[in-house]
């Protein structure tokens, strides 16, 4: 990918549309991240998080407008795009550490080095002694460890994630709350995060936006201190902006 001068932001998603039919699913949005920055999209089931998603991957391509990473026009999935889905889809027949290291295996052979990035990466996801067993003997916590870890071991600009810990118990969901923002912070990774828990959004990202029936109706900027922790989520800054949020997603509604 081109180096975008640094007046520009990293991702432009441009006037985008697509939709099925008559209906717009995504209706003319314009969105744009830094580099570096961790961005969270909320809003209620059906209103078109994940198509907007797919469209930021290259999964998807838009009817109008476009999406630009670095500068150049997205014209199909990119290699420097990472994905994590709601499930971990992680393949049952390789262990832990080859599913790691599968998005390298498709490219080419494995090296020495793949190896010791992927067993890096489970060190930080607290799964080291994990690397040797198979997605059936994790936890569901455990797998989506190993989905975010595949996503990372190609070391992508981009990281985008589809409510990856929303099936999860609410302290596991924490956990990987802190485990995701400890690994991007560590490579510097851009992320969009879609999400429906406000909590969860606040918690995670530098700026949130609201959508609702296909259309970006708000955005907000969280002016919260980093690295964050457990005691943040109890302290009167962080329920201000979760309770200006639910008000902003109330009247998107």
């Amino acid at each position: 990918m081109s180096t975008e001068p640094a007046t520009k932001p990293f991702v432009a998603i441009e006037a985008v549309h697509f939709g099925y039919g008559e209906e717009a699913t995504v209706d003319r949005i314009d969105w744009a991240i830094p580099r570096g920055a961790f961005h969270c999209l909320v809003g209620r089931s059906g209103c078109g998080k994940t198509t907007l998603l797919k469209l930021a991957a290259g999964l998807l391509l838009p009817q109008e407008g476009c999406v630009r990473i670095g500068g150049a026009v997205l014209t199909g999935p990119g290699e420097r795009i990472g994905f994590v889905f709601q499930q971990p889809t992680l393949l049952d027949w390789l262990s832990v550490l080859d599913n790691v290291l599968l998005p390298l295996s498709l490219k080419r052979g494995l090296r020495s080095e793949d190896r010791e990035k992927a067993h890096a990466l489970l060190d930080l996801v607290s799964l080291g002694d994990y690397a040797q067993r198979y997605p059936w003997q994790l936890s569901g916590g455990q797998q989506s460890r190993v989905a975010v870890a595949r996503a990372l071991i190609t070391e992508p600009d981009l990281l985008l994630l589809d409510e990856p810990f929303a099936a999860l118990d609410a302290l596991t969901r924490e956990e990987l709350q802190d485990d995701l923002l400890a690994l991007c912070a560590h490579h510097a990774t851009t992320v969009l995060f879609v999400t429906h828990d406000i909590g969860e959004a606040v918690y995670l990202a530098d700026r949130v936006a609201i959508m609702a029936a296909g259309r970006l109706h708000h955005e907000m900027a969280v002016d919260l201190p980093r690295p964050r922790g457990r005691e943040l989520r109890y302290g009167q800054p962080f329920n201000a902006l979760c309770r200006e949020l639910r008000r902003a997603m109330d009247a998107a509604s």
